[in-house]
């Protein structure tokens, strides 16, 4: 195709060659104002000059006809795998290829929409469109068909905002009167106070809703924790108690409809994490020694710690008629401390404390109590501890997890970490632990006694128990055989790793999940779940592994270090995931956790019709019956035109744009041709007046 183009390139510039022309002009007006013969061949004249001033060219362009670019933009999200969808969704892709190629000079660009995208963000259709026609000028964009389920979520404002001039038809899957019900959270707390509840709030919505209660089921960590009774659209608070530090996977749920799209956003999921309060800690110091200063520093050092500690002054075998009641500076609040206010404490430490009858019994009960109901005990022994006014002879020896046998080492030796105590979160990978001896100073006094309960973790003279921790009932005791941990403190010898020691002890005690002895753990990483055993047992079981849809997965782990072993496996759904291995058991959760693109799913002609239609487009369902059959519109192309659809078609812009493929240059007032006119019109004018002057001398 040849196109033919009239162009210029003035010798001079054109206010110059204006300003000549006016000149021209006039000297042209003068002339026929005087008529003057030849003025016309003279205004010729001038006119081929200043044309020939102009430089004009006659420009031949050879082109070639640019194809209409005309995007189909595949939603591949998480809604679109629904039911029918897909099947609808590849039929109508396959279709539209082949009617688009039927038209001719149509270059058909398939844009897919990723569903890892999607999950976090909803659909995202004209992202996926712009990034798909970027290096596509708008003047060559020919038309937009999408195949969706209607629900898009980066809709643009107005027409203007997509870049180009045509047509966007939308070709929705699904089919009409879809229903479906779903959890919808409104207020999702992130964080809570160990012990203390949280309020989340939601609703349940149902797209054919009758007004009907609902039963939701409250799960906390896997177990039921509540079932209330919901009216969908109404706003329901779920009062939810945050029981330990580190992630509570809350799960609530709601029966699924026979006749419903899915049952995947029938359930929410949520992760508070639990953070403690202030930790409050009791602090009892009995006779004095040099260790006491130890046990305050170490804990008023933590801001997070708020201590209350008492000592009590008067040793047991001082006895010189005073009355007990005033024997403290300040007055010993047992009845708040041990009685009303137990519950309130977090760790009760009691150093080097003898049964001085400062105490009744009842407390002591108490303190056994407390323990059973979740709370944490740390007893640091003494020499009393041996003999019959220790507190291993008061009610507290029923949870004590050792027995003294009554005698005392009192040579120096060095603490070593038990094989259990390598295993243990508490003492595994204690700085000096790795050397023989262990690179830390030694102890001169141990309470030799006999474990009764619970695991060894540290040993000292002659392997005995040096420090023992049990389980009792909800709670945890833990049992220090000496009173030499000062020297560490003091540094005597190089000292040793104390307040690694006694900080991770007063965090075990006090549940830390990351320092459990028993634990199974779970780390999503992308599409990967890295899974953690942390154990003190010889033999770990397998973890089954259940999916989202229910799919069960054996997987064995491997050591990786003493008292862990590790296991990595592929998350290939979304969604909750449930690992056990019979005894633990664990959530985790691949992907978002209410993902965006689950939240609506009834696939809807609304959310694209205004825009579609200001760009003269049309938007229609392609879907037939409840099965995978497709009717699509029949596919036409037109030129400019406000609207490009109809009831039974739908129509793609032609825009003729071409591209240029050679160009040739002929100068127009250069040449023979430029030669001979302006010759030729200077000849006729000197012809012409000659002539004239002629006929004048005849007559005269």
């Amino acid at each position: 195709m040849s196109d033919f183009n009239l162009s210029f390139a003035p010798l001079l510039p054109w206010p110059v060659l204006l300003g000549l022309g006016v000149i021209a002009l006039g000297l042209v007006g003068l002339g026929f104002y005087a008529r003057k013969s030849g003025i016309f061949l003279r205004a010729l004249g001038l006119g081929l000059l200043l044309l020939a001033m102009t430089g004009p060219s006659l420009v031949r362009e050879e082109r070639n006809p640019l194809k209409e670019v005309v995007a189909v933009v595949v939603d591949q999200s998480g809604s679109q795998t629904i039911g029918e969808r897909p099947a609808q969704t590849e039929k109508a892709r396959t279709e539209l290829e082949k009617n688009l190629n039927v038209l001719g000079n149509v270059e058909v660009r398939v844009i897919e929409s990723g569903r890892a995208e999607s999950e976090a963000d909803g659909t995202r259709l004209f992202a996926a469109l712009n990034a798909g026609l970027a290096d596509v000028p708008p003047d060559r964009v020919g038309g937009v068909l999408m195949i969706t389920d209607g629900v898009v979520d980066d809709i643009p404002t107005d027409a203007g905002a997509l870049g180009f001039k045509a047509p966007l038809h939308a070709l929705i899957t699904g089919h009409e009167g879809e229903r479906d019900r779903r959890i919808e959270l409104l207020e999702a707390p992130r964080f809570g106070i160990v012990g203390k509840d949280q309020t989340i709030e939601l609703r349940v919505l149902d797209t054919a809703d009758k007004g009907d209660p609902v039963a939701l089921r409250v799960r906390r960590d896997g177990n039921p924790i509540a079932t209330i009774a919901a009216t969908p659209g109404e706003r329901i608070r779920v009062p939810v108690k945050i029981e330990h530090g580190g992630p509570n996977v809350i799960e609530i749920e709601v029966d699924a409809l026979p006749d419903e799209l899915t049952a995947i956003n029938n359930k929410a999921v949520l992760t508070i994490d639990g953070v403690r309060d202030k930790l409050k800690v009791l602090l009892v110091s009995g006779e004095p020694h040099a260790g006491e200063r130890m046990w305050r520093n170490l804990l008023k050092s933590d801001a997070n710690v708020d201590l209350v500690h008492f000592t009590i002054l008067r040793p047991p075998e001082k006895q010189d008629g005073t009355p007990i009641n005033e024997l403290s500076l300040i007055a010993f609040p047992t009845s708040d401390l041990f009685g009303r206010k137990i519950k309130e404490f977090d760790l009760i430490v009691f150093d080097r404390y003898s049964n001085q009858s400062v105490l009744p019994l009842i407390y002591f009960d108490n303190i056994v109590r407390y323990v059973r109901e979740g709370g944490a005990l740390l007893l640091a022994a003494g020499p009393d501890f041996a003999r019959p006014e220790g507190l291993y002879y008061s009610p507290l020896g029923r949870i004590a997890p050792a027995r003294p046998d009554g005698t005392l080492t009192e040579y120096a030796f060095r603490a070593a970490v038990t094989e259990d105590g390598a295993k243990h979160p508490v003492t595994r990978g204690l700085p000096g632990a790795d050397q023989s001896p262990p690179a830390w100073s030694e102890w001169f006094r141990q309470v030799n006694a006999e474990v009764t309960n619970g695991t060894s973790i540290l040993s000292g003279a002659a392997g005995k128990p040096l420090l023992v921790l049990s389980r009792e009932g909800k709670g945890r005791v833990a049992l220090l055989l000496t009173d030499q941990m000062w020297l560490w403190a003091r540094g005597f010898e190089g000292g040793g790793p104390h307040l690694d020691l006694l900080r991770r002890l007063a965090h075990w005690l006090m549940k830390e999940p990351e320092l459990e002895e028993e634990a199974l753990r779970a780390n999503v990483r992308g599409q990967t779940i890295e899974i953690e055993r942390q154990s003190l047992k010889p033999d770990i079981p397998p973890v089954v592994v259940t999916s989202p849809s229910g799919a069960e997965q054996s997987v064995s782990l491997t050591p990786a270090e003493p008292g862990i072993s590790r296991a990595v496996v592929t998350a290939a759904e979304f969604g909750l995931y449930r690992l056990s291995d019979g005894y633990l058991s664990v959530l985790a959760n691949a992907g978002p956790e209410n993902p965006r693109e689950f939240q609506e799913v009834v696939s809807t002609e609304k959310k694209l019709k205004p825009l579609a239609e200001a760009t003269g487009g049309t938007v229609r369902r392609i879907g037939n019956a409840d099965n995978s059959d497709v009717s699509l519109p029949r596919l036409v192309a037109l030129g400019e035109s406000p609207v490009y659809g109809g009831a039974g078609y739908a129509a793609i812009k032609r825009i003729g744009a071409s591209e240029v493929k050679g160009v040739s240059v002929m100068p127009l007032a250069i040449g023979f041709l430029g030669l001979a006119a302006l010759l030729g019109s200077i000849t006729a004018a000197w012809v012409f007046e000659g002539r004239g002057r002629s006929a004048r001398r005849e007559r005269s």
